[in-house]
């Protein structure tokens, strides 16, 4: 296959909002000053990708193998697999992997999803990591901070039941049993299994030295994206290109290792609004003349600040991402700047809003300003995003 233009593919995680009262009636990308944005806005194009999901409101991991044309419904992707196997553990045939999170719970109210985003839960780890029920071993692996990855390892379990994590379930603030999905015997047996487990870790967790003096004890789990193994093909498979990924985050880093790309690490890229964005700018450009075709960098702290309801911290950090975009600078190739997902700062959750889209070196519109409002006026228009970067890759319509 004739390899054409290289890509730089940026994901800054959560970037669209809604308008905000507080930003002037503005959306934190359309407030914040980002002139290098801009300026590829005006020799480039702007549209918007239909975001694709199966529940309430897109995930991260829809977002983003549907940004890399890897429809989450066709091949059975979950958040459990990618989170177990991203936090270390070697998930066999026959295992359910789950996302889990650690959180704070009183009486049957969840007062915190992610207990305060604790920092330290290796002891509280210890304490569950191992435990056996009806013949059904836990293993738990830390995927840092609040996040953490299980596998139930047994005979007849079934990936088919549903979340407890209250976010992802119905919606309710109430602790939620897990149900079977199908009216499999497998499915019941897994459910009520890993409904005892809860039972169980709340009692460990909740007279645990380590959440004595903590203002929200990690006493509860909370789990989503129950799955069994998957089998993807690899992204040069796919799209004959050459692929890396540079990410802070678990996650994104395994959703990369997931589909064959080489995972580059880069000194201080943790995923915080800390994170070392010029390092992981210049190694992009690195990767580039080095040999990879596409490199894909993710940006982590747009989503985290809006989630946490911090609008203004999510401007400021768009603003931050501007001035060090100037390292790609030189890039002469296809340079795309888009999301996995929108985040509103309000609802201080995740939001199907349609997701901003900047390519440069495909062409040019007439827009001038990188923001929601300018990328409804943009000729790429509105892509759905699982389509999107085969458009991209085999020069195919964008309009």
């Amino acid at each position: 296959m004739s390899i054409g233009k290289k890509i730089i593919f940026v994901v800054l995680d959560g970037l669209g909002d809604e308008k905000i009262p507080g930003l002037g009636n503005k959306t934190p990308l359309q407030a914040a000053h980002t002139p290098n944005l801009d300026k590829w806005a005006k020799k480039g194009r702007l549209g918007l990708l239909l975001p694709a999901f199966k529940g309430n409101l897109p995930t991260s991991e829809e977002g983003h193998f549907s940004l890399f044309g890897y429809d989450p419904v066709e091949y059975g992707i979950s958040r459990g697999i990618i989170t177990a196997s991203g936090s270390g553990i070697k998930i066999k045939k026959g295992d359910v992997a789950l996302r889990g999170n650690f959180a704070t719970i009183e009486g049957d109210r969840v007062l915190n999803r992610r207990a305060g985003r604790i920092k330290t839960p290796g002891p509280l780890i210890k304490a569950i990591n191992g435990l056996e029920i009806d013949g059904v071993r836990f293993i738990v692996r830390s995927a840092k901070e609040h996040r953490i990855g299980i596998v139930m390892r047994g005979k007849g379990l079934s990936p088919k039941i549903s979340n407890n994590d209250t976010h992802y379930g119905k919606g309710a603030k109430a602790i939620e049993g897990v149900e079977p999905l199908d009216s499999s015997r497998e499915a019941r047996f897994t459910a009520d299994v890993l409904n005892k487990f809860f039972v169980k870790t709340h009692q460990i967790l909740e007279s645990h030295q380590a959440n004595k003096k903590r203002k929200f004890p990690a006493n509860y789990i909370l789990t989503r994206g129950a799955s069994g193994v998957v089998d993807l093909p690899t992204f040069e498979d796919k799209y004959g290109r050459k692929a890396a990924c540079l990410a802070g985050k678990i996650l994104y880093k395994q959703i990369g290792r997931m589909i064959g790309m080489d995972v580059l690490e880069v000194r201080g890229a943790n995923g915080t609004p800390q994170t070392n964005l010029e390092g992981k700018f210049k190694k992009a450009r690195e990767a580039i003349f080095s040999g990879y075709d596409f490199v894909f960098v993710h940006i982590k702290a747009t989503d985290t600040l809006s989630e946490d309801g911090d609008f203004q911290g999510k401007k400021d950090f768009i603003e931050k991402i501007d001035e060090s975009l100037i390292a790609l600078e030189e890039f002469t190739d296809i340079l795309v700047v888009t999301a996995d997902h929108s985040t509103c700062s309000l609802r201080a959750s995740h939001c199907a809003e349609d997701i901003p889209l900047l390519i440069k070196g495909m062409g040019v519109d007439r827009t001038s300003h990188f923001s929601e409002e300018e990328c409804k006026k943009g000729n790429i228009g509105r892509i759905d995003q699982r389509n999107f970067l085969e458009k991209v890759i085999f020069k195919k319509q964008l309009e």
